[in-house]
């Protein structure tokens, strides 16, 4: 038996959060056996799950597959249980929340917020707890900004990896089925189980991941200019960031951002919008009215664009491609906001063109030079918002990015999402090279915050546990003493 949600207009739709468009009456059980077993998960309702409707947020575009695409089904292999398909952004065009028949998906700290998109449903299916993790889609960055929006993990692979059979394109070459979790190791095992070289996706790729820990010192990229578009609370929350990621072992360098900047506009303001437009051709030129704004005009665009204008946006991304590798002789990872703000969902109807090009601003190029990228909590600002960072690396560097995100992630002792639970001990990295380790109890200079700990954190140690000595602990004088200690994994 399957559920399903009315777009908007129809009876009932007011109920929010509009985070599912169908579900399951009860969760699809994969194998009895796998690695995931236990756990269960939503699909981004842009991926095929056989038996439910997939309808990309357009109800006539609405089709019910025979069978699941390939990453759910590999999901499914390993143990998960699938529980239904979650709302987007219309056809995965926008990074809001808020373009869909089906509503908008709130931010599950601030209703009044939009929850970023066009993977609005899977982060807040997740933040909210009511799955382990969920699959979206990434071509701009849908698999990054709601995650940032909501204190959660938002883990976009490196192109290729994961396999696109069986997802609807937005724009095929750049497309990357994403994952979202509460911590990073869920991440990590999720992907583990899901990637692998696929036959019938024309993009997949045989890619040999680097399996070495991230260095304990490493240098980490910080963009020349910076726009929070007026947010002073999110522009502080950067610095912090910044300093967390110093006390890890991370020197800060600035590179310049424009090379980069200025491959993003190519994503939307070049003929590569083309590509678009050619996902969804058939269906848009039948239908056209019934695609909403500004959806409908943002793939009507590709229809002007020649083959010649397509070479040339493509001449120009490689130029900018070059000109942006440069930095990886200078730096490990680079370091960038996940959004550089928040917005209420008025505001954005108001405006939805700008105000979702500012969320992606730092977002856009990734995917258009072949990078990989995490998206983990950073703080939650004095207004009660999440912020986020996103840390980037060249292709094949996902396993490393998972490494030093969960290390910072766990430094940060956020909540798991909005659920208000703490998170749980952090996990190694299972795909990269073991190294030797060693659970020690330290009091004094070394706690956390205290001016010894960088010894710790800078050779990779995690802070596991804190407490408090029992209340008749004496060292050597007469009044009792209750000092802290921390249980760290080195």
């Amino acid at each position: 038996m399957v559920h399903t949600h009315s777009p908007a207009n129809a009876p009932n739709a007011s109920l929010a959060p509009q985070a599912w468009i169908s579900r399951f009456a009860t969760p699809l059980a994969g194998r009895d056996a796998g690695p995931l077993r236990g756990k269960t998960f939503a699909v981004k309702d842009n991926i095929d799950v056989a038996g439910l409707p997939l309808t990309a947020a357009c109800p006539a575009f609405s089709r019910t597959p025979a069978q699941h695409a390939t990453v759910v089904q590999r999901l499914l292999d390993a143990g998960a249980a699938v529980v239904g398909k979650t709302n987007l952004d219309q056809f995965a065009c926008g990074l809001n929340g808020t373009r869909s028949p089906f509503g908008a998906v709130p931010n599950a700290f601030h209703a009044d917020c939009v929850s970023g998109g066009s993977s609005s449903g899977s982060a807040y299916a997740v933040a909210t707890g009511q799955t382990d993790f969920a699959l979206g889609t990434d071509t701009a960055g849908s698999g990054r900004v709601p995650a940032g929006l909501n204190n959660i993990v938002g883990f976009k692979p490196s192109k290729g990896l994961v396999s696109c059979q069986g997802v609807l394109p937005a724009a095929q070459s750049m497309d990357c089925v994403s994952i979202f979790a509460r911590t990073v190791a869920l991440a990590a095992q999720v992907l583990e189980a899901a990637m692998g070289f696929d036959p019938h996706d024309p993009f997949s790729r045989r890619l040999a991941l680097h399996t070495e820990a991230f260095p304990a010192r490493f240098r980490f990229g910080i963009p020349d200019t910076l726009n929070f578009e007026g947010d002073t609370r999110a522009e502080a929350a950067f610095q912090h960031a910044i300093h967390q990621l110093t006390t890890l072992g991370g020197a800060p360098v600035r590179i310049p951002y424009a090379p980069l900047a200025q491959a993003a506009t190519l994503l939307y303001e070049s003929a590569l919008v083309a590509e678009r437009y050619a996902a969804v051709r058939d269906f848009l030129d039948a239908h056209e009215a019934e695609v909403i704004e500004p959806v409908r005009g943002i793939l009507a665009k590709g229809r002007s664009m020649g083959a010649a204008d397509v070479f040339e946006a493509q001449r120009q991304l490689r130029a900018l491609a070059q000109e942006a590798d440069a930095m990886w002789s200078t730096i490990d990872v680079l370091l960038v906001p996940t959004a550089p703000t928040h917005y209420t969902i008025d505001a954005m109807r108001a405006d939805p063109v700008q105000l979702n090009r500012n969320l992606g601003a730092y977002t856009n190029f990734v995917n258009l030079l072949d990078y990989a990228a995490l998206s983990v909590p950073s703080s939650l600002r004095d207004d009660g918002l999440p912020f986020g960072i996103t840390l980037i690396g060249p292709c094949a560097s996902d396993w490393q990015l998972a490494d030093l995100g969960q290390r910072f992630h766990h430094a940060t002792g956020l909540p798991q999402g909005a659920t208000g639970l703490p998170l749980p001990a952090p996990q190694p990295i299972a795909a990269l090279r073991s190294t030797p380790t060693v659970q020690i109890a330290v009091v004094g200079a070394h706690l956390s915050g205290m001016p010894l700990n960088t010894q710790l954190t800078t050779r990779g140690g995690i802070c596991l546990q804190s407490t408090h000595t029992a209340p008749d602990y004496r060292v050597g004088i007469e009044k009792p003493w209750k000092p802290a200690w921390n249980l760290v994994f080195l």
